[in-house]
């Protein structure tokens, strides 16, 4: 039997559960867990991914020195798609050279060995045995590491690459101290619904048969349904500033309730703007708090909004480099007389490309790509902000369960999304950030599994 760990980068199913009734049983790998035994990776490409294909006759959109001029990056771009010069506005120049790093791939790689079993945790044997039940026995370093620190009520910060189990280091042991006094509430507080819904996935999936409840409150979703749920018995809410905050305004959340508070992914929330929103949250809330917080990077603004929401906190970083050891990434030049979308075309074609996200700049263009896809023939769903809540989850759903193979997505999806075996990222258009292009290539090779990530140059 292989050994296994407590990650981010397993299979989540998205069985809900009414409040007040039982969860039904979900997938073997259910509750954010993977798999520790390794998978080889797809082939690699050497120097950079280009295309022989001619000049294309077919498609839609006009064709410009950056390749198919119809799903660029907007009206402010200087040009059409990832052109090697961009306006200002649209963000910071990234050295094309910096989209291309092969992949470490080696016969005998170091293997982490934790200083903890979960059994040896001082956790309730009720989240002992739910964990083991599922047959996974160590955590990820992050967990390791910061576990037995929350267990004892420290202020934390953690630090780590995407996909190394940040969500199992804090619901584990809060799930402790909820087993241990049931009349404590805890709120989580995310940058997008995407990440709301999975982190309370993963929650449904850890407290089977405990009458643990939680209420996730995001935007896009019936604001009613949430009231409802929010008069009825909870331990947790999980939710985005926005909408946390509508729900603060009305008094249907009451602040000073909670004593715990998870700040997840707080890099991202203060890219999208919310820090307002946060520091009225954070105010709102208890001085004796016990806050939890969680990012990918530590910049300036980072280490003020720690100074400014926590005390004494224990600092954990297992940030191993800006991007994953497993990620092979490369670049596909797109020539001038090329047809960008028949080059993209034809690389989803390939075998290779089992399980693709494609990330585009705008709302509009993502929209526009996908549906040339799938007039191409390509089994394609989009992800963006203009869709509502249902369909993004129908869209995110056919993905997961493998009835499409390509999605589409602006980078609202970019962290948060945990979908397991995604073969290639493709960066159709250029990120705004170097941040943002390491964000959207840890959606592949996750785990330990081997990922590919290709950038369109035109």
């Amino acid at each position: 039997m292989h050994s296994q760990s407590f990650s981010s980068g397993g299979n989540r199913s998205h069985a809900s559960r009414s409040r007040g009734s039982s969860s039904r049983p979900t997938s073997a790998h259910a509750g954010g867990f993977s798999r520790s035994t390794s998978m080889r990776g797809p082939s690699t490409v050497g120097g950079s991914y280009s295309s022989s294909r001619g000049p294309s006759r077919g498609g839609s959109g006009s064709r410009s020195s950056g390749g198919y001029s119809g799903y660029g990056m907007g009206r402010r771009g200087s040009r059409g798609v990832g052109g090697r010069t961009r306006g200002r506005s649209m963000g910071q120049y990234i050295d094309p050279a910096r989209f291309i790093n092969k992949a470490v791939i080696t016969e005998e790689s170091e293997v982490f060995k934790p200083e903890h079993a979960f059994a040896d945790f001082a956790i309730d044997e009720r989240v002992k045995k739910s964990i083991a039940a599922r047959g996974y026995e160590f955590p990820t370093p992050i967990q390791d590491r910061a576990i037995p620190h929350v267990l004892k009520g420290e202020d934390i910060v953690g630090i780590a690459n995407t996909g190394t189990g940040k969500t199992g280091a804090f619901l584990i042991p809060l799930l402790d101290k909820i087993v241990k006094n049931p009349k404590e509430q805890v709120m989580v507080i995310v940058p997008t619904r995407e990440l709301a819904i999975q982190i309370e996935d993963e929650l449904k999936q850890l407290t089977v048969g405990m009458n643990i409840y939680s209420v996730c409150c995001v935007g896009g979703a019936s604001m009613s349904k949430q009231i409802y749920q929010l008069r009825y018995q909870y331990n947790f809410i999980i939710g985005t500033p926005g909408r946390l905050k509508d729900h603060i305004n009305h008094k249907h959340i009451h602040l000073k309730e909670f004593n715990t508070v998870v700040l997840d992914e707080a890099d991202r929330m203060l890219d999208m703007g919310f820090i307002a929103d946060m520091r009225a949250i954070m105010a709102g809330m208890s001085k004796e708090r016990h806050t939890l917080f969680f990012s990918a990077t530590l910049s300036p603004d980072i280490e003020k909004l720690i100074h400014e929401f926590l005390k004494n906190p224990v600092k954990i970083s297992v940030k191993t480099g800006d991007t994953a050891k497993n990620v092979d990434q490369d670049v596909v030049r797109v020539g001038q007389s090329q047809n960008k979308i028949d080059v993209l075309h034809d690389m989803l074609r390939q075998a290779e490309f089992s399980k693709v996200i494609i990330f585009g700049r705008t709302k509009h263009g993502v929209e526009k790509l996908a549906n040339e896809l799938v007039r191409k023939g390509v089994a394609a769903e989009s992800i963006h902000g203009n869709k509502n809540h249902t369909k993004r989850q129908k869209a995110l759903h056919a993905f997961k369960s493998n009835k499409i193979n390509v999605l589409v997505a602006t980078d609202v999806a970019a962290r948060g999304l945990d979908i397991p075996n995604v073969s290639h990222v493709i960066n159709f258009d250029i990120p705004a950030t170097y941040e943002d292009y390491v964000h959207r290539i840890g959606r592949t090779g996750r785990g330990d599994k081997m990922g590919k990530a290709l950038t369109f140059l035109g």
